[in-house]
């Protein structure tokens, strides 16, 4: 649980001796050369020199940002710049990134002298405001013994709803149909393709409106005041209002409606927030260009001395969340008191490095959409130096190969395929992925696959509690292949 400190902020006075005796600690602080065996590169060493204030950070793949995090916040810590009850806290994305995280941070601090696992707090955004709801529950309407449903629940209830609104208004979205369609092909395309596409609008039209914190009465009044009817607007106020009365006769809460609700609480009770601002003084924020709106809200109102880094090039989560990497963007030209850029990175061989650059430069210069032009920015991908400790592998030109074949997408998959039948002989160790645009062209590629029988492994509809789950049960078996490894064991007990 998230308990702020109690503990009653002094006289100015004193408040002000505390932040000369801070900055003194600081001051006196002399940034390592060498962290952990690691040699920290200069751009690495010019954001350990970070004191205080908003600092954004604009960070390529693979330069280290995990590690520069880490040893920023063992750095925070071992400074002396936190009070017995306070810490630093790192916010990141995905569950695997708290460990790595904690891990990092605690190797750090121990080999300064200090105790691990004391001074910091690893969380993702969701589990930070899970922590928030659960001290609160009552400000937002919902009981002390709340549920949370998981993906799969969630999209089972959400597809019942949009269902139901398919049952009782099945010519609503007659005026959206091609008036040159025939009958028989729009009944076709009613029971093959409608359903569908009602579910994917549901699903976007709901978390569109947790983003921006609207409850379905808010939402309905809106639309009363609308000057015109808005017909999808007016189905998915359906659909979302069906759902969330689906969650509310569970007693539960979705991922999106503990983001929802951790912002509410946070604007509803000024004592509270004080408090988690006291207890956090310093927040450090993974992977940033993944936040949503409402998000980014939630750490601004928390956050005394902000640090964002993450890769606005790489927002991965923008294709199917409320993700907007342009948050990120305008907080390091507009906001932060200081930028900084980690721009080398020894994780690809040159050829792809050159690639990715040429894309950046392309889309900001030529891209044929002019809309779209901001969707990639500096900084490029700088190779490291010789001596580098994560030098990058070998230049392979013939690495990157480009097909110029108009295929269909029936010749696609199938040209796909017959690669992997002819490289893998030859490649019995390796491991090859096929990345798909959408589940529904995913599974084409799974049928031609099970047509050449060769074997794969699908990771297209299962949720991030099917993975976690089956991550546990393989660290378990792991573990009695080798019962006497203390590595395994220790990592069997992390489920």
């Amino acid at each position: 649980m998230l308990r702020g400190s109690k503990k009653k902020l002094t006289a100015k006075a004193a408040k002000t001796q505390r932040e000369k005796e801070n900055l003194a600690a600081f001051a006196c602080f002399a940034v390592q050369k060498e962290i952990m065996e690691y040699t920290l590169r200069p751009s690495q060493t010019d954001i350990l020199r970070y004191r205080g204030g908003k600092l954004g950070i604009s960070a390529v793949p693979g330069s280290g940002k995990t590690f520069t995090l880490s040893a920023l916040a063992a750095q925070i810590i071992s400074s002396g710049a936190l009070e017995t009850d306070q810490d630093v806290l790192i916010v990141t994305l995905v569950n695997s990134a708290v460990d790595n995280f904690s891990a990092r941070i605690s190797q750090m601090v121990e080999a300064r002298g200090l105790i691990p696992h004391l001074g910091y707090r690893v969380r993702t955004l969701h589990g930070l405001a899970h922590d928030i709801v659960r001290e609160k529950p009552s400000l937002v309407g919902l009981e002390d013994r709340f549920q949370i449903v998981d993906d799969r629940e969630s999209e089972f209830i959400r597809k019942e709803s949009a269902n139901a609104w398919l049952s009782t208004f099945p010519n609503h979205l007659d005026d959206y149909f091609d008036p040159e369609m025939d009958n028989n092909k729009r009944d076709w395309t009613r029971r093959q393709h409608l359903p569908d596409l009602v579910h994917s609008l549901g699903l976007a039209f709901i978390r569109t409106c947790k983003n921006y914190a609207l409850a379905p009465e808010d939402l309905r009044a809106k639309l009363n005041e609308a000057p015109a009817l808005l017909p999808l607007a007016e189905m998915g106020w359906w659909i979302y209002d069906k759902y969330q009365q689906a969650l509310r006769y569970r007693g539960a809460v979705d991922f999106d409606d503990l983001i929802m609700y951790a912002h509410r609480i946070l604007q509803s009770d000024a004592e509270y927030l004080a408090r988690l601002q006291y207890r956090f003084p310093f927040i450090l924020e993974d992977e940033s260009q993944d936040s949503s709106a409402i998000q980014e809200k939630i750490l601004r109102l928390l956050a005394t001395n902000w640090v964002r880094v993450g890769d606005p090039n790489q927002a991965i989560f923008e294709t199917f969340t409320t993700a907007d990497p342009k948050l990120l963007r305008d907080f390091i030209a507009h906001e932060a008191d200081v930028s900084r850029e980690l721009p080398v990175s020894g994780r690809s061989q040159q050829a792809i490095i050159d690639v990715a650059n040429y894309l950046i430069d392309w889309t900001s210069a030529s891209h044929p959409a002019p809309a779209v032009r901001d969707a990639l920015s500096v900084p490029h991908i700088q190779a490291a130096a010789p001596d580098d400790p994560q030098p990058n592998p070998p230049a392979d030109p013939e690495g990157i190969r480009f097909i110029p074949n108009k295929f269909s997408p029936e010749e696609e998959v199938t040209a796909v395929v017959n690669s992997l039948k002819h490289w893998l002989p030859d490649h019995q160790d390796w491991t090859v992925a096929v990345l798909v645009p959408r589940n529904l062209r995913g599974t084409d590629v799974i049928n031609a696959l099970k047509a050449q029988k060769i074997e794969f492994v699908e990771f297209l509809n299962s949720t991030d509690q099917t993975r976690l789950t089956a991550g546990a049960l393989g660290n378990v078996l792991s573990f009695l292949s080798e019962p006497t490894s203390p590595t395994k064991l220790a990592r069997a007990y992390q489920v």
